[in-house]
């Protein structure tokens, strides 16, 4: 990936940073996107670029401002004169149970998670093509198996993987497009799943136990850099949850 230009949406921690770390390490530039974690993005940035100077850029935008998505993109090219990947990773989780769903949650969850993928992917489109570039969406074994009290969530996540596949045929042959779709890795930072529920989700895992943030980011690599005749697939890094009754 030397030289080549990602464009990452929530890069600053957890996942997103793992992913920035790896596609970094095998040479790629990378446009960090955050929304609020601007202490984590810029501290990421600065250990990047003292590793390579100058091939780090930092992004703040709200996905959930459509109108500003093309902008994304646009100073990506301005910045590092190409694009040749997006990684779709920025997301929001939280409980959606039949009764509380309310039109504010429906635009959370639905805007992060897909509608912010399908436009970013559009503005993105001429650059990727010019490139030969790729897309890799983070969605979640959710999509095919959706999780209690999490029904917006789970719909946004299937979406995404419909997305995937639309996209693939839509920007075929000159861009791929694939999805990752991680199952135990990183848990909630609101403590939403207590240790008995992680016990329990670790128990449905035939590998018995929890994934890693770096297990996503070797998964992302691979469909950029590594892939190239794949498009359409959705990869499965959850420990084999995804099988299991």
């Amino acid at each position: 990936m030397h030289d080549q230009v990602v464009l990452i949406t929530g890069g600053g921690k957890r996942v997103g940073a793992a992913i920035c770390r790896r596609l970094h390490a095998a040479g790629a530039k990378l446009m960090l996107h955050y929304r609020t974690s601007a202490g984590e993005a810029r501290l990421l940035q600065a250990e990047l670029n003292h590793a390579r100077a100058d091939s780090v850029a930092l992004i703040q935008a709200d996905l959930l401002d459509v109108a500003k998505l093309p902008a994304m993109v646009e100073q990506t090219l301005q910045t590092f004169g190409r694009l040749d990947g997006l990684v779709n990773n920025a997301s929001s989780f939280f409980q959606t149970p039949v009764g509380a769903i309310t039109p504010g949650s429906w635009n959370d969850l639905i805007g992060t998670n897909l509608q912010a993928p399908l436009f970013l992917s559009q503005a993105a489109a001429p650059a990727l093509r010019k490139a030969q570039g790729a897309i890799v969406n983070i969605t979640d074994i959710h999509a095919e198996r959706p999780l209690k009290n999490y029904v917006v969530y789970s719909v946004a996540k299937a979406g995404l993987v419909g997305l995937t596949r639309s996209l693939a045929r839509e920007l075929a042959p000159d861009v791929r497009v694939n999805a990752v779709a991680p199952g135990a890795i990183l848990w909630p930072d609101d403590e939403s799943f207590d240790e008995l529920s992680r016990a329990r989700i670790i128990s449905h895992t035939p590998l018995k136990r929890e994934g890693t943030p770096e297990d996503i980011a070797r998964a992302v690599h691979f469909l950029l850099a590594e892939a190239s005749y794949v498009t359409g697939e959705t990869l499965n890094v959850d420990g084999g949850r995804h099988i299991a009754v």
